[in-house]
């Protein structure tokens, strides 16, 4: 039987439940002579006499009967399994989009946000430019300032702090920073390293990801989000916390959009998990725990 293909055992179930070939081949299109000499090959596969042949159609031997009855439950097995993907490509989808390194926070912490067992999909959306909800962009997104127009709620959130790091054993006489490129830097924090007159830029790259792997790695200091920074151990602060980098954080949504049991769900349980971490973001370590020192 391991050699039975699925598509020959649903025409056999063709055959065997409509009396003969004319039927089976009403239902599926094939030719009558076609599916007879499938029904052959199937008879030579399984190594028993499925139908008795006659003048009045194809009647089921009994290993027939007993092969069909294990097709039924073929079918019944392989409808269950239909239905259950069915069912998750219902679920209704909640978009959210934020920009680089608050979707990796969010992906470090996915169960403060969504689990498996949640009756909706969701989707993660990289933006580091402004969304645009008139087009549902996204349902939710995650600002670095407070929206002054558009058809949208908003919640503020926490402040985020950023500041210079270096790999721990970067040496501190070395002089070398990172920065992100010119032409794809968008935010104050990713402009900043540029923007300093006596800085010397030894690598730049055009992706969030890479500059935190470039610092990590040791090619020069860099500037993070504390709530980056801080949690990877391989990385000390090279200097304090730059004030003119902090801003507040705002979750927005359409107001049309929030009415959604869903939606709502996704920035009740955001929010939750940003206050949560709120030393974090704000840069603001337990007294004693400071790493770092003061750029050179």
């Amino acid at each position: 039987m391991k050699d039975a293909s699925w598509d020959d055992l649903q025409l056999f179930f063709h055959v065997a439940t409509g009396g003969g070939l004319s039927a089976a081949a009403a239902r599926t299109g094939l030719s009558a002579p076609t599916i007879g000499r499938r029904m052959l090959a199937l008879e030579r596969v399984t190594g028993r006499s499925l139908f008795s042949r006659g003048p009045t159609g194809y009647l089921l031997a009994k290993d027939g009967q007993e092969l069909l009855d294990r097709v039924r439950r073929m079918q019944d097995a392989a409808q269950a399994i239909s239905d259950w993907r069915g069912e998750v490509l219902m679920l209704p989808i909640v978009s959210t989009a934020a920009d680089s390194w608050t979707l990796r926070f969010i992906a470090d912490h996915l169960a403060g946000v969504w689990t498996p067992k949640d009756s909706f999909r969701m989707c993660y959306k990289t933006c580091d430019a402004s969304v645009d909800f008139t087009y549902r962009e996204a349902h939710i997104a995650i600002r670095h300032s407070r929206p002054d127009s558009g058809n949208v709620a908003i919640r503020r959130s926490v402040k985020v702090a950023h500041a210079a790091y270096q790999a721990a054993d970067f040496a501190q006489t070395n002089c070398n920073w990172i920065s992100l490129g010119t032409d794809t830097a968008i935010t104050p924090a990713d402009k900043w390293t540029f923007e300093q007159p006596d800085y010397w830029i030894t690598s730049w790259t055009n992706t969030p990801h890479m500059l935190f792997y470039l610092i990590r790695g040791g090619a020069g200091r860099g500037v993070l989000p504390c709530f980056i920074g801080d949690q990877e151990r391989k990385l000390v602060r090279a200097g304090p916390v730059i004030d003119d980098l902090t801003y507040e954080m705002w979750i927005v949504a359409h107001d049309d959009e929030r009415q959604r049991p869903e939606v709502r769900i996704v920035i009740d349980r955001l929010a939750a998990l940003f206050a949560d971490h709120e030393y974090l973001f704000a840069g603001q370590r337990p007294q004693g725990s400071a790493r770092g020192f003061e750029i050179s």
